[in-house]
């Protein structure tokens, strides 16, 4: 059996009663066309990619592990290729199977849109990743700017950290997605950097450092600090940044709130590394103080990002320049400083 997939192929959608996709695989240099496919076998092929197994994708889906097992061997029958190979306990992609998993998803992506348009009567929808302290502190206004201009458009927040919302960025499952991060750069996917953002130390202010408008690691010795949930970047930063530099702190609480964290620190809990944009109005108010570390690397900047791959309709674009607050898309540099 030939170990690559053909050279070219033909992709052909259409529906027939009850919404039935059919992917047509094509080998051009054999000059017939191969078997008709239901988009229901490249979903398992995804499935038991994901899960590494047949027998756990028939659970997640509802089959038979031998109605798994025949549609994947219908699918390396249409495309001529071996996609997945035992490899100890697991399955395992072969290098066809990596091909073929990225347009799998892209398709199975843009079935849903277009069934999701028709169901909507039109409107369609925008998935958006983000992290909390974005959709809670950046996005509202921006929502409803949007929402004014495009009010047929609906928006699905789905929330994550920025592991999460990249992968689902790159597989299709989300339109776009927004981190914070240090300026990120990845060959398959756009990348706005919008908006930079300090990240500060968050005290009461009848804290011994409110009087500090900055403060170097080594003024934290001793310090009981109030930790955001595991997965969030600039927690990953400040501990790697403690460790380095042997600054001992107490680590005393993790919530995965933050504004369980705000609470915490205005009660003398600890002290705290946030993002500017998440306690603006706190620190104008007095209820909270802020400094500034005295090191580049606790700036970081929100991001929006989407899939070079992924097809733009005018909506999107509209979406990302609002998002951005000016430029046009595929511009990667634009940023708005936040001092």
């Amino acid at each position: 059996m030939n170990s690559s997939l053909p050279s070219k192929g033909c992709i052909g959608i259409c529906t027939h009663g009850i919404s039935r996709a059919y992917l047509k695989g094509c080998n051009k240099e054999a000059g017939k066309e191969r078997t008709i496919m239901e988009l229901t076998y490249l979903r398992t092929f995804v499935e038991v990619a994901d899960r590494g197994s047949y027998t756990e994708a028939a659970e997640r889906l509802g089959y038979a592990q031998s109605s798994v097992t025949a549609q994947i061997q219908k699918l390396e029958e249409a495309y001529g290729a071996v996609l997945l190979e035992r490899r100890g306990r697991r399955m395992a992609l072969t290098e066809s199977g990596e091909t073929l998993l990225g347009y799998a998803r892209q398709i199975l992506s843009l079935h849903a849109e277009s069934r999701d348009a028709v169901a909507s009567g039109g409107k369609g929808t925008l998935t958006i990743g983000t992290i909390e302290t974005v959709a809670s502190y950046y996005l509202p206004k921006r929502l409803q700017i949007f929402g004014q201009s495009h009010p047929d458009m609906n928006v699905a927040l789905v929330t994550g950290n920025e592991s999460q919302i990249i992968k689902m960025v790159k597989e299709g499952s989300l339109d776009a997605g927004f981190i914070l991060d240090p300026p990120y750069a990845d060959p398959e996917l756009h990348v706005r950097l919008i908006q930079e953002q300090d990240l500060l130390i968050v005290t009461s202010p009848e804290h011994r450092f409110g009087a500090r408008n900055t403060l170097s690691l080594r003024d934290l010795e001793g310090e009981s600090v109030i930790l955001t949930e595991e997965g969030c970047t600039y927690r990953a930063l400040l501990l790697q940044s403690l460790r380095k530099e042997a600054v001992p702190c107490r680590l005393s609480y993790e919530f995965g709130s933050l504004q369980a964290i705000k609470q915490g620190v205005g009660y003398g809990l600890g002290i705290a590394l946030l993002p500017r944009i998440a306690v603006e109005k706190e620190i104008a108010s007095g209820q909270l103080h802020a400094a500034r570390l005295d090191r580049s690397e606790f700036r970081f900047c929100i991001q929006l990002l989407y899939a070079k791959r992924r097809r733009v309709s005018q909506a999107f674009e509209a979406f990302v320049h609002v998002m951005s607050g000016s430029g046009s898309i595929g511009e990667e540099t634009a940023i708005h400083r936040n001092e």
